[in-house]
């Protein structure tokens, strides 16, 4: 026998499968409704974000809401969505005074422009699809901010003023200039003030500056002054001592330089010392790191906290680049802790010429030297001769010379963009053939001719190479010497009196050297005696004497001044009184005295070439003739002289 529930639930199968059929066939059956929403949803601070609610499955038709739930669990609407065929049509309904305002896009998302602190809660979405059920979910919105950090500035210093009364008024000042901070705390800087009553009754007064350093404060003084009242409306002050603030701040920029000897170029001499240079402007001063760059590969020459490297005697293989590093690891990320630079080091071979140290030429002949140099930067070449520009270039082209081009000719190598760097090499032109000779001749000191007996000094001048041999005529001729006009000439002097002789013949100098000879003969053309001048001669010399002799007889009178009878023509007789007499001789004639005693002949009284023996007889000739001609030369004859003019005298 069959069990009751086999039997009942055989009566209700056929059931069950009529409602699955007629389920089946009825066109708007569907199934449960199910939605897909995140739990939770996390965004950051001032950032977009959509709240997604996606109903699961095929609907025709549904209608979905978003809800805001708050703490109490109270819903408020925010917006609504209704699915009209394929489109879904929606709204904000409510936006709860939110800016910017909530918004819903095609999908059914509910989006937020920008996420606040506010926004962080729970949002309920809700579908209903008819018969097909109502279905809900929540999505908690969670929000994340980066903190910022409250930089207080730092406190300097504090400033105390103690027992005063009333309480004085502190000032900061920085570099001599007050400091307007607010007793508000703010982020750039404060100051505080506490006022304490002492026991005196006296008040005491602090003040405290918070200030935020910048790195211009590097070097800044800093003081306080303290303002104070005194009677009769009258105030003092009072000054603190100034300090300075060792700052601590990061690197912000590197410096990296060649120093001297370096040139505007950045080029630097080979065997120079050259000194690198690295600042930054951090402080404490950071730690360097100096290297060169090869191949790509830094290699670490030196590491100090000076920010200098010397290069010792630098080759020119030390070309390259170098760098330097700051070691600064409290700078920013983006700073630039790193700096490179070109090393170039200029050098400069020594010339080389086409020729020895000296060149051999004959005269005429032509030739090419050339200069070859070695350098870095290029070097430029120039040709000069005793300071005088030739050309530039590497070849110097000499062509038809001439005994001028005979010297020492040089070529100089130099560098415009390294001014202390030069060489010079220089070789010396000789020009071989036979003498060439340039001769000097004295003019005669009267006009037309020579006087016999005058002196003449004779010059001959030569050049050529071998040096040529000079030689005169006549003896007395100075060895050759080189000439003052300078360019190989040498010369040879002779100095001789003109003679007869030597007008008829001449006088030759000879210039000769193992290429030949060249003779200059001079002439002296026609040649005045001088004995016909002789006579002239020996009457201006007796004339000159006799002036002499009579400015002395002047002088000798003037001297006797003033005694009677003297220097005019006296009488035969007594001499006045006073005066002394005069000798005679045993004939009772008076002798000749003074000046004239003696005559010429050294005291004889007769004879000829003496004066006169008698006073009064014949002519009188002035007694200088007489005196001046007669030392044993009468010009004619003897003349008597009266000597009584002199007889007082």
């Amino acid at each position: 026998m069959e069990p009751r529930d086999g039997r009942a639930r055989a009566r209700r199968a056929p059931r069950l499968l009529v409602l699955a059929l007629l389920l089946g066939a009825h066109p708007g059956a569907q199934a449960e409704v199910r939605l897909s929403v995140p739990s939770l949803v996390e965004v950051m601070k001032g950032e977009p974000v959509a709240l997604n609610c996606t109903p699961l499955g095929t609907h025709d038709h549904f209608v979905l809401e978003w809800f805001l739930a708050d703490r109490s669990g109270v819903r408020h609407r925010l917006a609504s969505a209704e699915l009209q065929g394929s489109e879904l049509q929606g709204r904000v309904l409510d936006s709860r005074g939110r800016s910017p305002p909530y918004q819903l896009d095609s999908r059914g998302r509910l989006v937020l422009t920008e996420a606040q602190v506010g926004d962080e809660q729970n949002y309920v979405c809700v579908v209903r699809a008819g018969a097909a059920g109502t279905a809900e979910a929540t999505t908690r919105l969670q929000m994340f901010g980066d903190p910022q950090p409250h930089l207080c500035p730092p406190q300097i210093a504090t400033c105390n003023s103690r027992n005063g009364n009333p309480a004085p008024q502190i000032t900061w000042y920085r570099n001599g200039q007050p400091l307007e901070v607010p007793l508000e705390v703010n982020t750039e800087g404060y100051m505080t003030i506490r006022t304490v009553r002492e026991a005196s009754g006296l008040q005491s007064l602090t003040s405290t500056l918070y200030l935020r350093l910048h790195k211009a404060d590097r070097d800044a003084s800093f003081h306080c002054s303290v303002r104070y009242h005194l009677p009769t409306g009258q105030h003092g002050r009072l000054d603190s001592p100034a300090f300075h603030l060792t700052l601590h701040y990061p690197t912000e920029r590197v410096q990296f330089w060649v120093g001297s000897p370096s040139t505007t170029e950045g080029w630097v001499r080979e065997g120079d010392s050259v000194q690198l240079f690295c600042r930054g402007d951090g402080s404490p001063s950071p730690e360097y790191t100096f290297f060169r760059l090869q191949d790509k590969q830094e290699d670490v020459l030196k590491t100090n906290l000076e920010g200098n490297l010397t290069l010792e005697g630098v080759q020119r293989g030390q070309s390259g680049t170098y760098g330097c590093r700051v070691e600064d690891y409290d700078a920013a990320d983006d700073a630039e802790l790193s700096k490179t630079l070109e090393l170039r080091v200029a050098y400069l071979d020594p010339l080389e010429l086409s020729t020895g140290e000296e060149l051999s030429l004959h005269l005429g002949n032509s030739t090419a030297v050339n200069c070859s140099v070695q350098g870095l930067p290029t070097p430029a070449l120039r040709w000069t001769k005793d300071s005088v520009p030739l050309g530039t270039g590497p070849t110097l082209s000499l062509s038809s010379i001439t005994f001028d081009a005979a010297g020492t000719y040089i070529c100089e190598a130099s560098m415009p963009t390294v001014p202390l760097l030069s060489r010079t090499q220089s070789f010396r032109l000789l020009v071989q053939g036979p003498p060439q000779l340039r001769a000097e001749e004295t003019q005669p000191k009267t006009e037309g001719s020579w006087m016999e007996g005058e002196e003449v000094r004779l010059v001959c001048s030569a050049r050529g190479y071998p040096e040529p041999k000079l030689s005169w005529s006549q003896l007395g001729g100075s060895p050759a010497e080189p000439a003052l006009q300078g360019q190989g000439w040498v010369s040879s002097s002779l100095t001789l009196k003109v003679t007869s002789a030597l007008s008829r013949d001449g006088v030759s100098c000879e210039a000769s050297n193992p290429h030949g000879k060249k003779q200059h003969v001079f002439h002296f053309g026609s040649v005045t005696p001088q004995t016909a001048q002789a006579g002239v001669a020996v009457m201006a010399v007796a004339v000159s004497v006799g002036l002499l002799l009579l400015v002395v007889a002047a002088f000798y009178c003037m001297r006797r001044k003033g005694r009677p009878g003297c220097c005019r023509r006296g009488e035969k007789g007594t001499p006045p009184a006073g005066e002394p007499e005069l000798s005679h001789s045993g004939s009772e004639r008076p002798e000749q005295t003074g000046l004239l005693m003696g005559g010429a002949s050294g005291g004889a009284r007769h004879g000829s070439g003496g004066f006169g023996d008698e006073v009064g007889k014949g002519p009188v000739t002035p007694w200088w003739w007489d005196w001046g001609v007669g030392a044993g030369q009468p010009l004619g004859a003897q003349p008597q002289t009266d000597l009584s003019i002199f007889s007082q005298c």
